[in-house]
């Protein structure tokens, strides 16, 4: 009885990619869109530091120039 040999080569794939980097680039400008949104909109924001602060500066009155005889 003869030996029967069968190759099968895979599918070559010759996809770039570039669905792939579509999607990622949607993502990440729907990440940067909607933290500005969020920061803007006082969500994730610092506390703002109380209001009762009382600065109280006294500035000394300069001295006359000397007088030349």
């Amino acid at each position: 009885m003869a030996d029967t040999i069968v190759t099968n080569t895979p599918s070559r794939d010759d996809g770039s990619g570039g669905a792939g980097w579509a999607v990622a680039v949607i993502i990440l400008l729907a990440v940067i869109v909607g933290g500005y949104f969020l920061l803007r909109n006082g969500i994730g924001a610092r506390a703002a530091a109380p209001s009762d602060t009382n600065i109280n500066v006294t500035v000394p009155n300069p001295t006359p120039a000397p007088q030349t005889p």
